[in-house]
């Protein structure tokens, strides 16, 4: 099995420096950034494929160099074989349509010149827009089938077939068991778990593990980079002049909380000893 995964960065909110211009598009070269925590669990379904059907496993995101460090990410939590970024400045302030116009180009790309991709997993939604647009919409763009909400699955690599256990649209205590022909696009959801029952799947495991932390080490021989001129994509259709998503307006994004305050009193004061210690007596045993 050949699997793309498609992960992105999401600006780290617990720093609270989330940068925008002046039309409110995030400014992702000059805010923190961390990969899309919805990300992971399609990593880990695109990890016990590759565990229990061989094959090969390439991560692809789409912005700016820095996100490079996501692709590492990645590749080291899928045991990735190799990673490919779309970027430069033409791509820049992409709505999640001409973000999948991108993507789709980048598949169909990889497609052609490097391999047939037998699976493209995503994430449920991220983190920043959370609108879960994205992987349906490449999905739309590449023709193929997809099934989202996807707890569990496995492939039948004879048949070519996906069969998944997913959660009902509008109803998260029902589950439906469905089948969709490869190649096909997988939205993971949130409670998807992998599972590795057979031994020699657990030891697979820990074999790629040992693999992937010897290349990851030297994630830069393992990129890919690719521009919209080598996707041959029409600057009209891409980037900030093909996204039809207008932001009306941002509102500011404060540093996330520390999860615990703390008051700092001077043993010298006596006063402030004094409250400290009528404030603790009822939570002391005894009287």
């Amino acid at each position: 099995m050949r699997s793309i995964v498609l992960t992105k960065g999401v600006p780290d909110f617990s720093e609270g420096a989330v940068s925008f211009d002046e039309d409110g598009h995030l400014e992702r070269g000059k805010t923190p950034t961390v990969m899309n925590p919805n990300d992971y669990y399609a990593l880990q379904a695109a990890l016990q494929t590759r565990v229990r059907h061989g094959g090969h496993v390439s991560g692809m995101s789409m912005g700016p160099p820095s996100y490079k460090t996501v692709l590492e990410e990645a590749m080291e939590a899928v045991y990735a074989d190799d990673s490919y970024l779309l970027s430069d400045r033409a791509l820049a302030a992409s709505d999640t349509w001409a973000t999948a116009i991108t993507l789709s180009a980048a598949i169909e790309k990889h497609q052609e010149e490097v391999a047939d991709v037998d699976l493209v997993f995503a994430g449920f939604k991220t983190a920043d827009g959370e609108t879960g647009h994205t992987g349906p919409q490449t999905a739309w763009c590449l023709d193929w089938p997809i099934v989202t909400h996807v707890l569990a699955l496995d492939i039948d690599p004879d048949e070519r077939t996906l069969r998944a256990k997913r959660l009902v649209e509008g109803d998260v205590d029902e589950i439906e068991t469905v089948e969709a022909p490869l190649p096909c696009v997988v939205i993971t959801d949130p409670e998807f778990a992998p599972t590795y029952r057979k031994a020699a799947h657990r030891l697979e495991h820990k074999q790629l593990r040992a693999e992937t932390q010897e290349r990851a080490a030297d994630h830069d021989e393992h990129l890919t980079t690719w521009d919209h001129q080598d996707l041959n994509l029409d600057p009209d259709y891409i980037g900030l002049d093909g996204s039809p998503t207008i932001v009306s307006s941002v509102d500011p994004i404060p540093k996330a909380p520390s999860e615990r305050e703390a008051t700092v009193v001077d043993p010298g004061d006596a006063d402030g000893m004094e409250q400290v210690v009528e404030e603790m007596h009822p939570f002391a045993g005894g009287d």
